[in-house]
C-alpha cells in the first residue's frame, strides 16, 4: 500500500493547529471570546504547577497538543506561555496515575485550555488504546490492522495518526490518493472490469483496490489487473479459500478482511492467510481515555 506505515508517526502539526484553534473558538465564542469563570476568579499574574494525569490504563497519542494549545491560549490572552514539560511519547502505554505532561506558569492560561486540550487528547489517546488491542491480538499472525475513512469530520489526519501511535496501519487518506471500486462502482460503470479499466485509464499511477464478496469476483478482480482486494463480510472459510484461489494465480495481491469484525474473531481472520483486517470502529467508535488536568493545591 501507499498509504502511511505505522512507523510513521509524524505529528500532523498543521491539522493540529486548525483543530486547536476552532476548538478554542467554539469553547470561547470566537477569537476574541473570553471564559468568563477563569477572569473572574483568577487574577491574571497568578501562577500555577499543574499535571496532566492518567486516570486509568492506555495508550497516549497527542502529546504535542498541550503544548500547542497553552501556546494558542497564552497568545490569545497576551499572557507569558506555560512551560509544558511532556513525560511520555506517543504510542507509550500509560497505567492509572502515571503523569503525562508537567505544566508551569499562568494558572489563567492552563484553565482556559483545559478542557480543549483534554478533549482532543482523550480522544486520540482512545484510538490509540483500542488500535493497540487489535495490534496486540494480531502480533506474529502476518496480519495488520487498517483502519477506514471512518473518521470525525475535521479530525482525520490526528485520528489516523493515533491509529498508527497504537500500533495499526492508515489505509488510506481520502477519496484522492486511492481507488476503491465498490458495489455501487461496478453497477454504475457495468461491470467490475469496466469501472476498474475506467480508472486505470484517468489515473493511471493511483493505486486501485477492489471490494468483492466471492472468490469468483476476486479471481475476476486480478484477472482485470488489480492487487490489493477487500474481501467484504466473508466467513472465515470463505476467506480462507478466496485466499488460496488469488495466491493460486501466482500473482502478488494485497488482501483485506473487512466487514463487521470484532476483536474476538481477530486471530481466527488472520488465521487464513489476509494481510489485513479493515476495522471501521478504530476511529468511529473508540471510547476516550480518561486523562485529568489536576492543579496542585
Amino acid at each position: 500500500m501507499s498509504s502511511p506505515s505505522s512507523s510513521d508517526l509524524a505529528f500532523p502539526i498543521q491539522d493540529a493547529r486548525r483543530v486547536v484553534t476552532g476548538a478554542l473558538d467554539e469553547d470561547l465564542g470566537g477569537p476574541d471570546g473570553v471564559d468568563v469563570t477563569t477572569t473572574a476568579t483568577i487574577p491574571a499574574t497568578q501562577t500555577t504547577r499543574a499535571a496532566v494525569v492518567a486516570r486509568e490504563d492506555g495508550v497516549v497519542a497527542g502529546v504535542d497538543v498541550i503544548a500547542l494549545t497553552l501556546d494558542e491560549v497564552a497568545a490569545r490572552l497576551e499572557a507569558n506561555p506555560v512551560v509544558v514539560n511532556v513525560k511520555v511519547a506517543d504510542g507509550d502505554r500509560v497505567v492509572r496515575g502515571d503523569v503525562i505532561a508537567e505544566l508551569s506558569g499562568s494558572t489563567r492560561v492552563t484553565l482556559t485550555g483545559e478542557r480543549t486540550l483534554l478533549n482532543i487528547i482523550c480522544r486520540l489517546s482512545g484510538i490509540a488504546t483500542h488500535t493497540r488491542r487489535w495490534a496486540d491480538v494480531l502480533e506474529g499472525s502476518g496480519a495488520m490492522v487498517l483502519d477506514t475513512r471512518k473518521t470525525t469530520p475535521g479530525l482525520r489526519a490526528l485520528e489516523k495518526f493515533a491509529v498508527r501511535a497504537g500500533g495499526g496501519t492508515n489505509k488510506r487518506m481520502g477519496l484522492y490518493d486511492v481507488a476503491m471500486i465498490k458495489d455501487n462502482h461496478k453497477l454504475a460503470a457495468g461491470s467490475l472490469a469496466a469501472a476498474y479499466a475506467a480508472v486505470r485509464q484517468q489515473f493511471p499511477d493511483v493505486p486501485v483496490q477492489v471490494e468483492v464478496t466471492t472468490s469468483g469476483e476476486a479471481l475476476e478482480s486480478v484477472e482485470a489487473g488489480a492487487r490489493f482486494l477487500l474481501c467484504d463480510n466473508m466467513s472465515t472459510d470463505l476467506l480462507r479459500s478466496t485466499v488460496e484461489a488469488v495466491r493460486a494465480t501466482g500473482e502478488t495481491v494485497e488482501l483485506e478482511a473487512t466487514g463487521g469484525l470484532t476483536l474476538e474473531v481477530a486471530a481466527d481472520y488472520a488465521a487464513t492467510g489476509v494481510d489485513y483486517l479493515s476495522v471501521g470502529g478504530l476511529t468511529h467508535s473508540s471510547p476516550i481515555l480518561d486523562l485529568a488536568l489536576d492543579l496542585e493545591s
